[in-house]
């Protein structure tokens, strides 16, 4: 006796169809499971056995082989329990097989029978819509596959309610979501820049960050303020789009993160791991890959407070992802490649103590542990971090007046604004939806610079010796304040203020933190 049914697994944060064939045969009992299943797949075999005898359903005494086609890709979750009871039932002859022809199952069971919720759903449910079918799911499921437009989802509670509607004895219902259950992209944040006082040209360093996507580093005291406008940052950030809350809820769909109840995130992510994450839990990886912060930060911040402290083996692998936006896991059996298009936003101490250049207090900390201090972040990952910001201890003027200023919901609509200028520009473009994602290319066809303004970067390169890919950056830059101020050529100023965002270059910064370009009489020197 063979039954077939289809299903899928999770290749990364994509699914693939899997057909789960079902053979029932006399001898001694026997359950084997072959086409590569990990432990938890194994272990269905137990879950299946108790919850189709505590369904009412008989168990085949004799030899029962589940074999998970394609045979030679690893396959993992629970999500085949559903499949396989369904597959030695209609073995047995219970289910009829051509009733299983149209759909793609996939859940999980309980000892009881009832249908458990599961991860990976969002993406089974673009792969089913791919292949052309309806989906069988867990109904604590369906809003989330719910997501995906133009597929027919007919949500379960228990395995007796499914196989009745499979022999055609009771009706299923296809699960709608209404207008009021539909998930609303923009929202409202509880963190708000008008809280920070003081701080206003960090505030501006943030700003010109969202409005193109730039990497940031915050140097100064402790208590200056660093983790709390970090926290801020992604208020000021533009609502996600659709395509980009579907990319990054995909990623949370596959690790099991998202809320119960919800299809899509609504908010752009905000990851802040320790600084003692190792290398697979920052970048990915694991026996069988799976995404790391780098990828739950897709479309978000990664915010790495206290910089200096993560092991520097964990931040040289952030190098490929903040070049190409994923992540690539190579193993002897296969090569994953994983999202990873985020904001990186870190902070640290100017030195061990935390009081280096600090004007009320004093630095115990000798030249030399200062160098050795910043020295654990190596001067390629520097190159990679655009805006280099020194932030200073709040003053007690500040720290005393009210809370002002610019709202983050002031700042988010001038980031829109800029934003929608270089969607405009890179309408072409699928890769690049900001200025810190142009290409060489693009940097050299819209980043144009007038006599003035060339001159002032070349001085700028060759006095502090910057990059190639500093100067690359304070091109960027300079296209992002010129964006926010609603020009369309560089300028001088732009170039200026440009340049002073790259306060941990060689030879930039004075040993107390002043930078070496200044404006004397209108023109500006460095």
């Amino acid at each position: 006796m063979l039954a077939r049914v289809k299903s899928g697994a999770l290749r990364g944060v994509d699914a693939f169809l899997v057909e789960v064939e079902v053979d029932l045969a006399p001898g001694m009992p026997y359950f084997a499971t072959v086409g590569l299943p990990e432990v938890a797949v194994k272990e269905s075999k137990d879950r299946v056995r108790a919850a189709l005898k505590n369904s009412g359903y008989k168990f085949h005494r004799g030899r029962i082989t589940i074999n998970l086609a394609p045979a030679d890709v690893r396959k993992e979750g629970t999500g085949f329990d559903l499949p396989v009871a369904l597959g030695i039932l209609a073995a047995q002859g219970v289910v009829p097989q051509e009733s299983l022809e149209k759909y793609i199952i996939f859940g999980e069971l309980s000892l009881d029978g009832r249908l458990k919720p599961t991860r990976g759903i969002l993406s089974m449910a673009l792969a089913t819509r791919e292949a052309g079918l309806a989906l069988i799911i867990p109904r604590d499921n369906a809003r989330e596959a719910a997501v995906v437009q133009g597929i027919e989802i007919y949500p379960a509670d228990t395995l007796a309610q499914l196989v009745e509607f499979l022999a055609g004895r009771e009706p299923l219902g296809t699960f709608t979501p209404s207008p009021a259950d539909a998930d609303s992209l923009a929202v409202a944040y509880d963190l708000d820049f008008r809280e920070v006082k003081g701080q206003e040209p960090v505030k501006r360093a943030l700003l010109l960050a969202a409005a193109g996507g730039h990497n940031v580093l915050m140097i100064g005291p402790p208590g200056a303020g660093k983790t709390m406008l970090a926290q801020r940052l992604p208020s000021i950030l533009p609502p996600l789009n659709q395509e980009e809350a579907l990319e990054t809820s995909k990623i949370y769909s596959v690790m099991g993160l998202l809320k119960p109840g919800h299809g899509l995130l609504s908010r752009r992510p905000f990851r802040a791991p320790h600084h003692t994450i190792s290398d697979a839990g920052l970048i990915g990886g694991g026996t069988t890959p799976r995404p790391g912060e780098v990828s739950l930060a897709h479309h978000g911040v990664l915010f790495l407070d206290e910089l200096p402290e993560f092991k520097r083996s964990t931040l040289e692998v952030l190098r490929q992802p903040l070049e190409d936006g994923v992540v690539t896991i190579s193993r002897a059996a296969t090569s994953i490649t994983f999202p990873a298009r985020f904001m990186l936003v870190a902070s640290m101490n100017p030195c061990f103590c935390g009081f280096h250049g600090d004007a009320q207090r004093l630095c115990t900390c000798t030249p030399q542990k200062i160098q050795q201090y910043r020295a654990r972040i190596s001067g390629p990952l520097l190159d990679r971090i655009d805006i280099q910001m020194q932030v200073a201890a709040v003053p007690f003027r500040d720290l005393a007046e009210a809370a002002g200023g610019e709202s983050s919901d002031e700042m988010r609509a001038r980031v829109s604004q800029a934003r929608g200028r270089q969607g405009q520009r890179f309408a072409g473009s699928r890769q690049v939806f900001a200025n810190a994602q142009m290409t060489s290319r693009l940097v050299q066809a819209h980043c144009a610079l007038g006599p003035e303004a060339r001159r002032l970067l070349e001085t700028a390169v060759e006095r502090l010796g910057l990059s190639a890919r500093a100067y690359t950056r304070i091109l960027k830059i300079a296209r992002t304040i010129a964006d926010l101020e609603g020009e369309a050529d560089i300028t001088l100023p732009h170039v200026a203020e440009a340049v002073q965002y790259r306060s941990l270059d060689r030879k930039f910064a004075s040993p107390g933190g002043a930078m070496f370009v200044k404006e004397v009489g209108g023109r500006y020197l460095v």
